[in-house]
């Protein structure tokens, strides 16, 4: 079973569970999901209609399933903490015992290195899976990411192996809505500032056919049970050229609009003021984030030695063919300056 299916990970990892593997595949989607990008294997895939909100509905949809892959999350800045417990870490909770209950025998959730980024901290450079959780979190996402994360680890038994993958801005074509797409929605517009005050950021990104081989290859290891694992890219990015290449190479203008460090933390803490009106904080995307800025500005690279170890992951999508498929993406019209369709 998936979660998240309707989304841009989810979607494709049920693609490949049909086509590659001998899993029978059920997904839990809501009426409203738009199943559009599941298309070509639809017919191949069980439907469960239920929410992870819904207890019951995720007993049904647990009923008879081996393996669980959970890659559904609220990941949106929008939303209060109460929001994001709920739909990040009590729902995990709720899937978690759904598994169990039913007899599953294995769980795996995906998580991201968000969840070990400290309010107040700096630089990750290849880091591993020693590193300690913060003690503040930047924002509700990678709080409740953690939390979620936790949880799934404290449940693996002889029985039931759990296990969380740790990938960082899932990219590549097909994507509508993903950071990349975002940031080059952003400098399509011309409204994508230069926030590096002349540093070199450099970031272990994640395409989707990578965590998605992870994802597979986790299911099945017998070394994986409670334990986290970070997967990337063979390519580490700098993240400043590459946006810049990448959004010059579309047509666009290249960031280069320089912002005053000391005015965007102004500006970021009189958002985060605004953001403790309720309605705002449910309706309203901030423009920056403590979150969004620290992602663009801090360096964040990990070590897969672990997963190499452990499950036999190695990437099986370079960046040069990622890149070349998903500049063919966004060309089709797909996704436009400014929106997607």
């Amino acid at each position: 079973m998936v979660t998240g299916a309707s989304g841009f990970l989810g979607g494709a990892l049920v693609r490949r569970l049909v086509r590659d593997t001998d899993y029978e595949v059920s997904i839990l989607v809501r009426r409203t999901s738009n199943l559009r990008d599941l298309d070509p294997v639809i017919d191949r895939v069980e439907r469960v209609v239920g929410d992870l909100s819904d207890p019951e509905s995720l007993d049904r949809a647990a009923a008879g399933v081996d393996v669980v892959f959970h890659s559904a999350a609220r990941v949106d800045e929008r939303g209060t903490r109460a929001r994001f417990w709920a739909e990040n870490t009590a729902a995990t909770a709720r899937l978690l015992a759904a598994a169990r209950g039913a007899g599953a025998r294995r769980f795996v959730f995906i998580s991201s290195p968000s969840a070990l980024m400290d309010r107040d901290g700096g630089d990750q450079i290849d880091i591993d899976e020693s590193v300690p959780y913060p003690r503040r979190y930047l924002n509700y996402y990678c709080e409740t990411k953690a939390a979620a994360e936790r949880l799934v680890l404290k449940a693996n038994t002889a029985e039931f192996t759990t296990t969380a993958l740790r990938p960082r801005a899932i990219w590549g074509a097909g994507d509508r809505s993903g950071p990349i797409v975002r940031l080059l929605e952003r400098a399509a517009a011309g409204t994508l500032p230069d926030l590096s005050s002349g540093r070199e950021v450099y970031a272990s990104l994640c395409h989707v056919d990578n965590i998605v081989e992870a994802a597979v290859l986790a299911a099945t290891s017998e070394n994986v049970g409670g334990k986290p694992y970070f997967v990337a890219d063979a390519e580490q990015t700098n993240v400043w050229r590459f946006l810049g290449d990448v959004a010059e190479d579309l047509g666009y203008a290249r960031p280069s609009r320089k912002l005053d460090p000391r005015l965007v933390e102004v500006v970021v803490a009189a958002i985060e003021n605004l953001r403790r009106v309720p309605y705002l904080a449910e309706h309203w995307t901030p423009p920056l984030s403590r979150y969004s800025v620290a992602v663009m500005t801090r360096s964040g690279t990990y070590d897969t030695s672990a997963a190499t170890r452990d499950f036999g992951y190695r990437p099986v999508m370079d960046r040069e063919t990622g890149m070349t498929e998903l500049k063919s993406w966004i060309r089709s019209g797909e996704v436009i300056a400014g929106s997607t369709r």
